[in-house]
């Protein structure tokens, strides 16, 4: 039988330490700190609640990041 995959590790980050940054230098600094997949969405927009190891997600208005979370 197969071994069961392990899934990659998360970098150790604040979610919110992103937030009130414009969204570039948001994405840039979350890339460097070893996000392999940054979304940026504005307000109100319908996702998929599939939590996906890896990701952050950004809440966006006026090219500001308003929430961020995991997932």
């Amino acid at each position: 039988m197969a071994p069961i995959p392990t899934p990659s590790a998360e970098p150790s980050d604040v979610p919110d330490s992103y937030v009130g940054l414009g969204a570039e230098a948001a994405e840039r600094q979350a890339r460097e700190r070893g996000w392999s997949t940054v979304r940026a969405l504005p307000p109100g927009s319908i996702i998929t609640m599939e939590y996906l190891v890896g990701r952050l997600n950004f809440e966006v208005r006026d090219g500001t990041v308003i929430r961020c979370w995991k997932g």
